[in-house]
């Protein structure tokens, strides 16, 4: 009888641990990332450039290369940069725009990506999308997973805890987009890949039940894990279903409606889970997250982040346009601004103040 299976698309590598970043040299050492030692180094100017100088003595063989932002023309000069170099491998360290960057120019130079991650703001770090501001607002741009994710957590505690709260808001809001994936599979039809839709699942879930706070290796471990999980669901759906439904149409709501006043892109998917969990009738399960929410310091209101309720209702009747084709608990029920007011007036009172 033959034996049936399919290739997961993961990293061969993927360390999450304290002091991990001490460990990085042999990491790349691994014969299936670089043999000869000769790596292109994609820094920041801001915390990849603060460890260079604690990382440069391994890596002799290295490159290093300051990136200047996180737009298109970044990542394609980085990948003009890089051009002729004969190197084996490119490593991203930094934050997420960094690390966007780095995947966009390996995968134009045809190099596999070592992401090394400052920072748990979003799932992008395992992710096979690079998320870069172009002239025309933000584009995702399909490349390769990264072959290793080095997440070192006494990195993570430097950093501003803002990041961690964005990160727990960008995987907890998971479990919403599982939900709209489902939906679309009941009225649609659509195809659902059950094994990415696990992992996402239970990578928000995760993070949902888990007892402790940003400041508790126990937990940053879970949410990196959590993280790098929801990148290679999306690696096996082909696509970002597995996280993102209407919680991620809010955020590009408001991203697109107030691109100045936005706030982080895990606080605003994660009040868009909330609102979305709540839309779908599921009451309970929105006031729990609301509050898990909450005891993490992230929003649940948009008036926490700066908002009026006619601007967010304006960014939940918009939030539709913003990924066409894609059906969610926004597209069904197709709410008109009253509408609107009336249930988040109805949200307001069951999450309490």
């Amino acid at each position: 009888m033959p034996v049936l299976t399919r290739l997961i698309p993961s990293p061969v590598v993927v360390d999450i641990r304290p002091g991990a970043l001490d460990d990085l040299a042999n990491v790349l050492a691994d014969e299936r990332i670089s043999q000869s030692g000769r790596l292109a180094i994609a820094v920041s100017g801001g915390s990849g450039a603060r460890l260079r100088e604690r990382i440069a003595p391994s890596l002799p063989g290295a490159t290093w290369f300051e990136v200047g932002g996180g737009t298109l023309d970044d990542a394609v000069r980085l990948a003009g940069d890089m051009q002729g170099g004969h190197y084996d491998a490119v490593v991203g360290l930094g934050g997420g725009k960094i690390i966007d960057c780095a995947k966009f120019a390996a995968a134009r130079v045809g190099l596999p990506l070592v992401a090394v991650a400052t920072n748990l703001a979003h799932d992008g770090l395992c992710s096979p999308v690079a998320t870069l501001d172009n002239d025309a607002g933000r584009g995702s741009y399909g490349v390769p997973n990264p072959i290793a994710v080095v997440i070192d957590l006494n990195v993570i505690r430097e950093a501003p805890v803002r990041f961690v709260r964005s990160g727990i808001g960008d995987v907890i809001s998971n479990v919403s987009a599982v939900a709209d994936w489902e939906l679309s599979h009941r009225v649609n039809g659509e195809k659902i890949d059950g094994l990415a839709a696990a992992m996402a699942r239970q990578a928000g879930e995760a993070v949902l039940r888990h007892p402790g706070g940003v400041g508790d290796d126990g937990f940053l471990q879970v949410l990196a894990e959590a993280l790098v999980l929801t990148g290679i669901a999306m690696s096996v759906s082909g696509d970002s279903r597995p996280s993102s439904g209407a919680c991620h149409e809010i955020n590009h709501g408001f991203d697109l409606l107030h691109p100045r006043r936005a706030a982080a892109h895990g606080e605003q998917c994660g009040l868009g889970a909330a609102f979305a969990m709540y839309l779908r009738g599921a009451h309970e399960e929105s006031a729990a997250m609301a509050e898990v929410l909450r005891r993490h310091g992230l929003p649940v209101l948009p008036e926490e982040i700066g908002f009026t309720v006619d601007e967010f209702v304006r960014v939940v009747e918009f939030a539709p346009e913003t990924r066409p084709g894609r059906f969610t608990i926004l597209e069904h029920l197709d709410l008109k601004t009253e509408q609107i007011k009336d249930v988040y007036a109805d949200y307001v009172k069951a999450i309490g103040s």
